[in-house]
């Protein structure tokens, strides 16, 4: 019987596949190997048991369904090739009846989604916040550098936010102290919410020689007694508050690298500048993404969808294992029900989905490809993050398939850059600006030279 393929959906097929009488009779031979590694039998060793003893053991039903499995996939493949179809996701049988000739299958394909119009990118005007640092961005920093080297001085007022007390603190449960939530001389940051629940809180308008007794219930994964009320008890010795630096030249000169105010506040301006504009690059580049996807027009097959969130969970669930999570304790903290992380897990899957399909789009319309160099490279700085030599990477990658996966990765990678390249970056207001690294020195240049200019007119 010849192949038949009908057309299930937009990137689905059915394709009925017949099992001869002779090929099935074949399996039989390689099934009853499988079926006897599993069986002890007398006078005879695992994977070695005479096929008509596997049969009589096993029943002839099972030895047939068996020897299907073995065939079908050799069989798939010969007719998906035939018929040149690449299946996105494992094809799954449909349906299975016996005929006067052998078996005759119905196979379900998805194949990988195509565009047949990819979304308008050149020239497309994508609204992102511009890199402009501002005085209070810089006034920021130097406060964080004000906060490194101030001093902690007695205080006679009570306990506000922003101040430090000094502490003997004690926990305990049902009588019991509880060593690990236990502390003397402790200087705590009152408002910052990093010790024990309900500790600021009670801190608050206290004064030196104040004596607090409260219950509080320690949070879910927070040691053996996470989830249980606990009684605290806290002397505080003393009150300080936290006195900064005067921002001077001397000061300047003696905790940095700079000898004076102006030229720090223009160092953390290039800074902050560079860093600004790295973040306004992947937030527009996230942009463009986020606004093609949305642009497309193409239906995801479920099993594409169903076996791409799995292969996510799965490598989730391996992370958690590394690092000995159990998977309901990473519900439990982070408030997620089983439903709600599978329906977020689906949700993610859909949209990897579509970015590759749009990206492997607009790499084929522009013939964007991954050059010998390119590869090349890529192989040679994962070896040596992985501490091993390119030759003995190159060849571990080849040997396990992966070589066609980072070449993908480097192709979608180079085509984002493209479409980045592409897009126009605009304000708030509409007006264009340009998002490259250079620009940055064109900025800085237009700044001096404003400057020099307001001091000739001076």
């Amino acid at each position: 019987m010849e192949t038949n393929i009908v057309e299930a959906g937009p990137f689905e097929r059915v394709v009925t596949v017949q099992i001869e009488n002779t090929a099935l009779e074949s399996a039989k031979d390689e099934a009853a190997k499988r079926l006897s590694k599993d069986m002890n039998v007398k006078g005879f060793r695992p994977g070695k048991v005479p096929r008509k003893v596997v049969e009589a053991t096993v029943g002839s039903d099972k030895l047939r369904s068996e020897a299907i499995d073995v065939a079908l996939p050799g069989i798939v493949s010969d007719a998906l090739t035939e018929a040149d179809l690449r299946p996105a996701a494992t094809p799954s049988v449909q349906d299975m009846r016996d005929t006067d000739d052998g078996v005759e299958v119905e196979v379900k394909v998805t194949l990988w989604p195509t565009l047949d119009h990819v979304p308008l990118y050149d020239g497309r005007r994508v609204s992102v916040e511009t890199p402009e640092v501002a005085d209070s961005d810089i006034d920021e920093q130097i406060e964080r550098l004000q906060n490194q080297f101030a001093e902690l001085e007695d205080a006679a007022h009570p306990v506000t936010d922003g101040d430090y007390a000094v502490i003997n603190l004690s926990a305990s449960l049902n009588g019991t102290e509880i060593d690990e939530l236990s502390a003397n001389d402790l200087t705590y940051p009152v408002g910052s919410a990093s010790f024990v629940p309900g500790l600021d809180e009670q801190l608050m308008g206290s004064t030196a020689g104040s004596i607090v007794k409260y219950n509080d219930t320690l949070p879910e994964g927070m040691g053996e007694h996470g989830g249980q009320e606990v009684t605290f008890q806290v002397l505080v010795k003393g009150v300080k508050t936290k006195k900064l630096p005067d921002v001077t030249d001397e000061w300047v000169e003696e905790v940095s690298e700079f000898e004076s105010i102006e030229a720090l506040r223009e160092e953390l301006r290039g800074g902050l500048r560079e860093h600004k504009l790295a973040a306004v690059r992947r937030e527009f580049a996230d942009t463009v993404l986020e606004q093609l996807v949305e642009d497309m027009d193409v239906e995801l097959p479920n099993a594409l969808i169903d076996a791409e969130m799995e292969f996510q969970i799965h490598r989730f669930l391996h992370r958690l294992g590394e690092q000995q999570i159990p998977f309901q304790d990473y519900l439990r903290v982070t408030g997620q029900t089983e439903e709600a992380f599978v329906a977020d897990a689906k949700q993610q899957a859909e949209r990897s989905l579509s970015v590759r399909i749009l990206l492997d789009a607009v790499g084929d319309a522009e013939g964007i490809e991954v050059t010998d160099e390119e590869l090349t490279e890529a192989m040679g700085a994962l070896a040596a993050a992985s501490e091993q030599s390119p030759e003995e990477y190159e060849k571990a990658l080849r040997d396990s398939g992966q070589v066609e996966i980072l070449s993908g990765d480097i192709l979608r990678n180079k085509v984002i850059d493209h479409l980045v390249e592409a897009a126009v970056p605009v304000d708030e207001d509409g007006v264009e600006f340009s998002l490259a690294e250079d620009s940055l020195e064109t900025e800085a240049a237009v700044e001096a030279e404003t400057a020099v200019e307001a001091e000739t007119a001076v």
